[in-house]
């Protein structure tokens, strides 16, 4: 275990004047960063700013361009990966990179040296626990990955870094998959490890657990550092304006107009995962028109399941889905799903229309209307681009989002299914994509919202079902919501003070 006795005041990252260029674009234009020894150091900025260039660099991913980095003190040049792990310098990433057959110890010491390898459980296994209890981690070294829940999985990930000696740790959006139990078992850590010298980069749009956890956030915007600020002289708001350079206003949800019609309807459904088991097992639920209901529970649960089959992806073992009209569908992976990242924009809006009239002339594509179509919906939905002919791949996670919403909500539909709608967007495009779902849910379009960000299924739900291991174990209504409580339900504990609609 590393000693706390070094100054706070100490630099442990000193990133001077990074400037990084792909082909004509700046990533990071003369930027600095200083974490200091000990701290917990927030780096915000939306979609694009330069905060993945900005760490890659740091992680000897990227060569930057121009500028130096300074590693505890000592000037550093990483050429990769391996570089920068040598030099303390480690990373948990938001998808964890672990090997579920294997044991907790097995994963921790994978690619170490042969000598580490051929080390007998009976060492092997006190070493691990002794360094885990150093840093309050609780894990169990011979338990294998898959019996792990997330949470737990995360604390192997954090105990890899540390047994790798790093002394440095860079955490990328490491709450996005927890419960709230989960994540704040987290933030206890966090303190645990700053108070003992590591130096955290916290990365995370979640500006609520920024402000609880760390001392110093740096906003970038548009490839620079725009401020470096103690959290305790800055307010949430603050923080939101900084990263976009603007006011946000965020949209409210107006009171729901009563309504008996169902949009959607799903009775008694049972789903086979690909591995053969059941992945959803008996859901029954029913969507008003003019209501959104929010699916939560932590990823893994049955939620790509459920919307696989509820767009016909997924064979249904048992059971039936009735609609009242036309789907849309936002799908959780907007990429592999939703998109087709070598066509352009234009040719993505009209993706599921090539057939109608209005964009066609004598049989043949009439490239002029689609592309007058696309210009509209471009300018409507706010989509920054150069071009509607510009390739969809080359624009940011933002901006692909809103050509998914602007084709899906130009079509004609009754219920819309909006799965993950906001995953890895920054603020500025989370706000839109709020302002979309509830335009929806105001003109009387009946909303499956399927999320794992819980402020998110809070501010649109008006009832919330919970899901866990393929089941609905309890559907609250919006009023009703004991956020405590919801995190046990999501972690599967039934019961707690709900009064269920």
């Amino acid at each position: 275990m590393r000693s706390s006795s070094d100054s706070h005041d100490s630099l442990a990252i000193d990133m001077i004047g990074i400037t990084k260029r792909f082909g004509g674009v700046i990533a990071n234009d003369a930027i600095d960063f200083r974490v200091r020894t000990g701290e917990i150091h927030a780096l915000l900025g939306e979609n694009g700013a330069g905060k993945t260039t900005l760490m890659n660099i740091l992680c000897g991913l990227f060569e930057p361009d121009q500028g130096e980095i300074r590693v505890q003190g000592k000037p550093v040049k990483f050429h990769s990966a391996r570089d920068a792990i040598a030099c303390g310098i480690g990373m948990v990433h938001q998808h964890f990179k672990l090997v579920e057959s294997f044991t907790v110890a097995e994963n921790i010491v994978l690619g170490q040296s042969s000598s580490v390898l051929q080390e007998s459980a009976k060492q092997l296994y006190p070493r691990l626990q002794r360094l885990a209890d150093d840093y309050g981690l609780k894990v169990n070294p011979p338990a294998q990955i898959w019996q792990l829940s997330v949470g737990e999985q995360q604390r192997v990930e954090i105990l890899k870094a540390l047994y790798r000696e790093a002394n440095i740790l860079i955490f990328d959006e490491p709450t996005a998959v927890l419960t709230p139990q989960e994540a704040q078992d987290l933030m206890v850590i966090l303190r645990n490890l700053a108070a003992q010298g590591t130096s955290i980069v916290f990365i995370s749009h979640k500006l609520n657990e920024v402000m609880a956890v760390c001392e110093r956030v740096t906003v970038l915007r548009d490839g620079q550092a725009v401020a470096t600020i103690a959290t305790q002289d800055c307010t949430e708001h603050q923080l939101a304006q900084l990263m976009v350079g603007r006011d946000i206003n965020s949209t409210q949800k107006l009171p729901r107009s009563t309504s008996s019609t169902p949009g959607l309807a799903i009775k008694n459904l049972w789903v086979m995962s690909d591995r053969g088991f059941p992945a959803l097992k008996g859901i029954d639920l029913a969507i008003e028109q003019g209501e959104i209901v929010g699916i939560v529970g932590v990823d893994g649960n049955g939620q790509r399941e459920l919307e696989e089959a509820i767009i016909g992806l997924r064979l249904l073992k048992q059971g039936e889905i009735w609609m009242s009209g036309n789907l849309a569908h936002i799908p959780s992976d907007r990429y592999s799903m939703g998109l087709l990242t070598d066509f352009s924009i234009a040719e993505n809006l009209v993706l599921k229309d090539v057939q109608s009239p209005s964009f066609q002339q004598k049989g043949l594509l009439h490239w002029r209307l689609i592309f007058n179509y696309a210009t509209d919906l471009v300018q409507r939905f706010l989509i920054r681009a150069s071009s509607v002919k510009m390739q969809v791949g080359k624009l940011s996670g933002g901006n692909a989002q809103k050509v998914v919403f602007a084709r899906e909500l130009s079509r004609d539909h009754q219920v819309l299914l909006a799965a993950q709608p906001t995953r890895g967007l920054d603020i500025g495009a989370t706000e839109f994509v709020h302002a979309q779902l509830l335009a929806r849910r105001e003109a009387g379009v009946a909303v499956l919202l399927i999320s794992t960000e819980l402020d998110e299924i809070l501010k649109l739900s008006d009832r919330i079902a919970v899901l866990y291991e393929g089941e609905i174990i309890a559907v609250i209504d919006d009023k009703n919501v004991n956020l405590h409580d919801l995190g046990l339900l999501m972690a599967g504990k039934k019961g707690g003070n709900f009064a269920e609609s």
